[in-house]
């Protein structure tokens, strides 16, 4: 889909900063968004959070835990200074606005909090915009040129596969549940977030081998903004979701290691993920599974 839809608008000669923030960029959230928005709209809510939340988590604990131990991940100052923040931030509203410190009753992510975090995803997308001009080196999108029937295969193959795939990781997830007799919310946070942040992974990975750490980093923190102010948003829109406050220690975890990942920069080497930081947050992680998986059953 990602391959068509970039073939598409370098024909129309769309710019490759516009081609790297939506298509590029949509296409490692792809899965995120699809499962959300039908199990928005099938009312599976312990699904919708535990995938978003639970991404987070993987995305910045076992993507960069494993990528800073390929290789030290040195960080940019705007990374450090803003997007780094912003992710903690986005976090931090997630949980103020599901537990009822921002306009509404209480465990309700409403329509209204969707449309703030829409604005906060434009916002985002205008920092993103001006950011990328000043750095001409991250403008170069690589494509296939595709004949035009080549081009419309892969696009409307690709947003089938999308479509059907989200359907069965949520069907899926709810008859593994049961099978188990565990919890939607642990199969959320788990296999479903797991299986959802594979594009970050393989990106961040081939990007670190290539010692590309902007992309490496930037991906994660990218997407942990892109998965609360986006796909968030469109899923509360579909239908008002129903939190379940024992998301709040999920939360927690998220906003102590991004926390974490801020003070890092300033130890050991500045503006880099060190090896030991890096390995730290894998076993961070990896204590965090057990105790979810004993604690439920």
């Amino acid at each position: 889909m990602v391959d068509g839809a970039v073939a598409l608008a370098k024909r129309y000669k769309v710019s490759d900063l516009a081609v790297g923030l939506t298509i590029v960029a949509f296409g490692t959230s792809a899965p995120e968004l699809v499962v959300n928005v039908y199990a928005a709209s099938q009312k599976h809510y312990d699904i919708v959070f535990g995938n978003v939340i639970g991404s987070n988590n993987f995305n910045l604990f076992i993507i960069l835990g494993i990528t800073g131990l390929i290789s030290p991940l040195v960080v940019k100052s705007s990374t450090v200074w803003k997007e780094i923040p912003l992710s903690f931030i986005a976090a931090l509203l997630l949980f103020l606005m599901a537990n009822e410190f921002l306009f509404h009753e209480k465990y309700l992510l409403s329509r209204i909090d969707g449309l703030v975090f829409l604005i906060m995803f434009g916002i985002f997308l205008f920092y993103v915009f001006n950011q990328l001009k000043h750095d001409a080196e991250v403008l170069e999108i690589t494509y296939k040129p595709l004949s035009t029937t080549k081009l419309w295969v892969f696009i409307i193959i690709g947003l089938a596969g999308l479509i059907i795939g989200g359907r069965l990781v949520v069907t899926s997830a709810i008859d593994l549940a049961k099978a188990l007799n565990v919890s939607e919310k642990i199969i959320g946070l788990t296999i479903v977030a797991a299986g959802t942040s594979l594009p970050e992974l393989v990106t961040s990975i081939v990007a670190s081998l290539k010692k590309n750490n902007d992309i490496a980093v930037g991906n994660i923190i990218g997407s942990n903004i892109f998965n609360i102010f986006l796909i968030l948003a469109i899923s509360s829109l579909i239908n008002p979701l129903s939190y379940n406050p024992g998301y709040n220690r999920d939360l927690y975890l998220l906003l102590g290691g991004t926390a974490f990942l801020f003070i890092a920069m300033f130890t050991g080497g500045k503006k880099k993920l060190d090896r030991w930081e890096a390995g730290l947050m894998l076993i961070i992680y990896i204590g965090y599974t057990y105790y979810l998986i004993t604690w439920e059953l």
